[in-house]
């Protein structure tokens, strides 16, 4: 029995968790900054951005990607200032058409490409590829401790923990002009700090941490970690550090919870095929969200601000 867990779903468990956390940390910045939508955005425009730079250099190492999500973010913008002035709409519809058409060009893209063999397709973009990361070569418990059997990991969790080392390293060294410039951006003007760039460099982080997770939970888990686990912290403090604190518990909780409840739970309702890892975890996520609206100590105070 531990030997099944580990080979089958030990890794597809940590790497749903790891991506979780790499969505959550910029996650809660974003939520105080009234921007939580941003995390969505990004999702939309990453997939085009992935399938071009993938068609481009028949790779899906790192640097490509974030090239071509960085440039799909670039199209992005300019498609949206270029619909704002011509239509005179508001910046809201303007931001929902573009990214909408993006998103669809991407699936359009992926129909139209041969991408299957990388694990690039319209079913992989919306809930990835989590079932399938699999420990091969573990034995056990003690493949933990064994180099070979480690060497074997799938590259997805080694990518994953360096981004959420990362990303995490990045919020403990930037506490300060994160949590000044979140809450007091006048003040934070005020002592000189760098205000946009600081902005510029929070949706960058959330743009490495979609691209790190994309082609292994999907869209789906990279939308719902963005907002959900950062939500309902935030309904249970009202301090930031513990906010971000209940955050990972929530990212981490609905990862493990949704893992399970995906592989184990039509099993235990009588049902014969097991239903998609990603889409349970973003359902656990939001069902932990909606928890903390009903009983969150911190409900009716949502917008008082955090310290």
């Amino acid at each position: 029995m531990g030997a099944d867990f580990v080979q089958f779903s030990l890794t597809p468990i940590l790497i749903g968790s790891l991506a979780a956390i790499a969505c959550a940390l910029p996650g809660n910045f974003l939520l105080l900054r009234r921007q939580a939508l941003i995390g969505d955005a990004i999702s939309h425009v990453v997939l085009p951005g992935i399938v071009v730079a993938f068609l481009v250099t028949g790779t899906l190492a790192a640097v490509p990607m974030l090239l071509g999500a960085a440039a799909a973010a670039i199209v992005a913008v300019v498609l949206i200032e270029a619909i704002k002035r011509l239509g005179r709409i508001e910046p809201g519809a303007a931001m929902g058409v573009s990214f909408t058409f993006l998103f669809a060009l991407g699936v359009l893209i992926l129909e139209q490409t041969d991408t299957s063999s990388v694990h690039i397709d319209v079913e992989h973009a919306l809930m990835g590829n989590l079932e399938s990361l699999i420990w091969f070569r573990a034995e056990g418990w003690g493949s933990l401790f064994d180099p070979a059997a480690l060497a074997a990991l799938p590259e997805e969790l080694i990518r994953l923990a360096v981004v959420a080392l990362i990303l995490s390293l990045l919020t403990w060294l930037f506490w300060r002009p994160l949590k000044i410039s979140t809450f007091d951006e006048g003040f934070a003007r005020g002592l000189g700090l760098p205000v946009g760039l600081i902005g510029f460099g929070l949706v960058v982080t959330a743009a490495v941490a979609a691209v790190a997770a994309f082609d292994a939970v999907g869209s789906i888990i990279v939308i719902a970690m963005f907002i959900c686990p950062p939500a309902a912290a935030r309904l249970m403090t009202n301090d930031l550090a513990t906010q971000v604190g209940w955050s990972i518990v929530f990212a981490v909780l609905s990862a493990v919870l949704g893992y399970v409840l995906a592989g184990y739970g039509p099993l235990w309702l009588g049902a014969s095929n097991a239903v998609s890892a990603a889409g349970m975890i973003a359902a656990v996520s939001g069902v932990i969200l909606a928890l903390a609206c009903l009983f969150g100590p911190c409900r009716a105070r949502v917008g008082v601000g955090a310290g």
